[in-house]
Formats: C-alpha cells, structure tokens, sequence
C-alpha cells in the first residue's frame, strides 16, 4: 500500500491497517501453541462419553449419580451440578469447567503475547513505525484468539453432534464464549498494567476469582441458580445447561460481555502512547537493594511462587474434604473405583482417592516448573538479561538464580498441596505430605527437558509446553481411557509409586532425579557454549 493511498483513508479504517498481516503472523509464531492448547482441550472433552458410558452404563446408574451429586456440597463446589442424566450432560458436568477454564487461559496467553508481550520487548515499536494502525495489533491478539476458540467450538460440536446437536452446540459455543470472555478481559488488563506478567498474573486472578464465586454457589444450590454462580462466568457455562434443555439466552451474556470488553479495551488502546499504561509500574528504590543474581530471579517471581502456593493450599483444602465423601460416591461402582485405583494405585478408596489427587497436583506443578525454567528464555528474548550478564555475573550464576526458584518452588508448592490436603482430610498428615514430596522427581524430569530445551535451542524451548500438556494429558485421561502401561509409562509420573496407601519404591525416584540431574546439566552446557539471544 503506497503512502498516498495510506494518507486518503478513513481515519477509521487506518486505525486498523495492516491487522490481516499481524494476524497471519501472530498464527505463524503460535502454530504449536494453538493447536496444543486446543488438541487438548477437546480431546479430554471428546473422550469423555465414552468413558462415562462405561462407568454408568444404564439409566438406573446415572440417575443414582445426579441423586448422588445433589447430596454432596463439596463435589458440586469442585466440579458442578448434574443437570441431566444423559451421557451429553453428564459430559458436560465432567469437563465443563475445565475446559472452559483451559480456553480461557489459551485466551489470555494468545491476547497478551500478541500485545503487552511486543510492547514490552520493544518490537511493537518497530511494527508500528510502518503503515500499521494503532489498533491493529490488538485487533490481530483477538482474531487470533477467536481463530483458537472457534476451531474448539468446531472440533467439540461436532465430535459430541452424536449426543445431541443442539446440546453440542450449546457446548460448543459456551466453551468458546468463555475462552473469548477472559481473552478480552487480558485485553483490557494488557491496556491497563505495563508488564506482560503482571497483565497474564491479573487475569489468572479474575479467572480463579469466577472458580470461587462458581464453587461458592454450586455448593449452595443443586441447579446452579445461586447469585453466586450467576456472578461468574464460569456459572454462565454451568447456566447454559448443555444437553439439559439448553438456555440459548445465555450466550448473549457471553456475547455481551465480549463486546463490552472489547470495546473498553479500544477506548484504552487509543487514549495511551505506546510502551506505556495506565497503571505505571512503581519505580524502584534509588540504591539497589539486590545483592545476588539468586536475589534478582527470587525478586522477579516471588509474584509467581506465591500465587501458585496460595492455589496449591487451597486445592489441596479441598481435594482432602471431599476424600471421603469421593469414596462414598464410587463406593457402588466398580468401573469408577477401577479408574481411581489405577490413578492411586490398590489400596483402600479413601487411599487411592489421596493419592490420585496427589498425583494430579504433580501434574500441575509441572506446569510451574516449565512456566519457571522458561522465565529465562523472557528475560533472554527481552534484553532484560544483557545488562545483568553485562557486569560480574556469568551465564551460569544468572541461570543458577532462575532454576533454584524453579525446582525449589516444586518442592515448596508440592508441601503445600501436601499440607492442604492433609488439614482437609484431617488425618494421616505424614503419609500425606510424604506422597506430595515423592512426586518431586517426576515434576523435577519435566523442568529439566524445559532447561536442555531453553540452553540447546532456545528457539524450540516453548515446546517445553508441548512436553508438559502432553504429560498432564497422559496422566489425567489415561487411566480414565484404560491406556495401556506403556503408553503410561511415557509420563515420569507413571512410574512413581501411589501413595499414600502404597509401597514406597526408591529405584523409580532415585531415577527421575537422575534424569532431571543430567537434563539440567546438558542445558547448561548448551547454554554456557552459544551467545545470548538477541
């Protein structure tokens, strides 16, 4: 496009020039991302009928769970009420909240990388000193997201069209609400805050805010008709009733809220320069208060470290309280108590059911761990870290720093976990936190393929993601699919023993430590041999 052309437009339509390009761009650079997050996502909730179908076979079974579901506060809080006793319905109940959960968070990532993220890197300022309008790039962050959210609703729709259209519509379309709802939300806050981290951190934190106002009212109510649940998003999913005489209605909260958003997020985008916000961060202190390169990685996700510790103790608050009342749920269904086994190994129910929920705070310390170990590629890729290696600090010192409060927040947000589910469960706080702490290895070998991934090719290191979905799909659809041991043994964890309730097996941690060891060390070596990214 010539300039003169560029010159003669509307002063509309320059606000959005150039979006078609930054969005195939934005696609290009998170064509393994999307796809991961969304292959994921709708393969935990495709595989899902089938699996409840041979875990309540006939009517009588399920219609004894929705009786079931109504008499036990604590499991309406974590998963939701049953709204129907159809598989499409019971699908939706199962999965639901998690895959609208795992959508919003693909929303958030997506619409702060393509917009806060190339702020603060400094490479939004070379886009826009081009013919590319002041509103393009966040105009792209959303197209993209939708491009993500849509292709879920697609892949969903179709794949539970066999349950019911309307119902795998309405699923669909909830879900892909949901993932748009807090894709906008990340937009106004990437306006408003002039840190990616901080933008990603604040969303998170609206998003967990909609699971407790949502699991405060699924506690109080059996239908889902709590104030409570009605303030939160999440609610509006649960509200939708997929496959339970679906309120079309609801999605025009979705589409409300989409566009409300979206539209302050505009009105922000054109009333700031660009690299500032609205919310400047604090200045620092005039002497340094730093006196280590430990001290500056501690100080960067100190944030990180307690927001993860603060959800670890809660889940684990809540995991322990429904222990028994889990057991008590399964306790007449010998497919449901064949699926807990194999996720905490053969032991008494109450033993297996512990140990399940360990093994699954494991898997979502794996995702800190990686989250963590790739702080380093940020600050790499950012040119944060040329002036810190630019003094008295060499390459190994500046990662030393990173990976201590990367592998030591494992272990601090596995005792956490551990100390919730046992003041939860209120026994058996021993064996408990024992269990949390013999997941560590396992978490350990995932954070190490993100370190030789970041030191060897650091232009591959975000597959560490891929390493870390795959692992966590492995470990919570598995056992649930009755996979076969080698495709178990695939994930570090399938080879740690289940405990509480087991035998403890030394060999398989000793191993995993090793492992993560030498990872850990051929990604130093990597690292000390190459330059620093530019």
């Amino acid at each position: 496009m010539s300039a003169a052309a560029y010159a003669v437009r509307p002063a509309s339509a320059r606000q959005f020039a150039g979006t078609g390009v930054l969005l195939r761009f934005a696609l290009r650079r998170d064509r393994v991302m999307i796809p991961i997050w969304v292959g994921v996502n709708a393969l935990m909730v495709l595989s899902m009928p089938s699996t409840l179908e041979g875990l309540y076979g006939t009517p009588a079974e399920r219609a004894d769970l929705v009786a079931q579901m109504a008499a036990n506060s604590s499991l309406r809080a974590m998963i939701g009420p049953v709204l129907g006793d159809s598989l499409g319905a019971l699908t939706a109940w199962r999965v639901g909240l998690y895959a609208g959960a795992l959508a919003a968070v693909a929303g958030l990532l997506v619409v702060v990388r393509h917009t806060r993220d190339e702020e603060e890197s400094g490479r939004q300022e070379l886009v826009a000193s081009g013919m590319v309008g002041r509103r393009a790039a966040l105009t792209a962050a959303l197209l993209a997201a939708a491009v993500a959210n849509g292709a879920l609703a697609l892949l969903v729709t179709a794949g539970l069209a066999g349950q019911g259209a309307a119902g795998a519509l309405a699923f669909g379309l909830g879900l892909a609400g949901t993932g748009m709802l807090f894709a906008t939300t990340a937009a106004i806050l990437a306006q408003l805050t002039e840190s990616a981290r901080l933008a990603r951190g604040l969303t998170a934190a609206v998003l967990g805010a909609a699971f407790v106002l949502r699991a405060a009212g699924d506690s109080a109510t059996v239908d889902g008709s709590s104030p409570l649940t009605w303030a939160s998003p999440l609610g509006w999913l649960t509200n939708l009733r997929a496959f339970a005489d679906e309120r079309w209605w609801v999605l025009g909260l979705f589409a409300g809220a989409v566009l409300l958003q979206a539209a302050v997020a505009y009105a922000l985008a054109g009333r700031r320069d660009l690299g500032m916000s609205f919310l400047p961060s604090r200045p620092g202190p005039a002497a340094g208060r730093l006196g280590s390169a430990g001290a500056l990685a501690w100080r960067l996700q100190r944030g990180g470290v307690l927001g993860w510790g603060i959800g670890f103790l809660l889940a684990g608050l809540v995991y322990g309280g429904m222990a028994e009342g889990a057991a008590d749920l399964v306790a007449d269904n010998e497919s449901a108590r064949e699926i807990f086994r194999r996720m905490g190994g053969q032991s008494g129910l109450t033993d297996a059911f512990l140990a399940a929920m360990v093994g699954i705070l494991g898997l979502v310390a794996a995702l800190y761990v990686v989250a963590s170990v790739l702080r380093l590629h940020g600050e790499e890729t950012s040119g944060r870290a040329e002036p810190v290696l630019a003094g008295a600090v060499g390459q190994m010192r500046w990662a030393a720093g990173h990976l201590a409060v990367a592998f030591g927040g494992a272990v601090l947000l596995m005792l956490l976990g551990g100390v919730g589910l046992a003041l939860g469960h209120g026994e058996q706080a021993g064996p408990i936190l024992g269990a949390c702490l013999v997941q560590v290895p396992a978490v350990w070998a995932v954070g190490g393929v993100a370190v030789l991934l970041y030191g060897l090719v650091p232009g591959a290191a975000r597959g560490a993601w891929g390493v870390a979905g795959a692992v966590l799909l492995i470990g919570w659809i598995g056992p649930a699919l009755d996979a076969p041991r080698a495709v178990l043994n695939l994930s570090p964890f399938g080879h740690l023993p289940k405990l509480p309730g087991g035998d403890m097996e030394w060999p398989p941690a000793l191993i995993l430590t090793a492992l993560a060891t030498a990872l850990v060390a051929a990604g130093l070596a990597g690292l000390r041999r190459r330059d620093m990214v530019a």
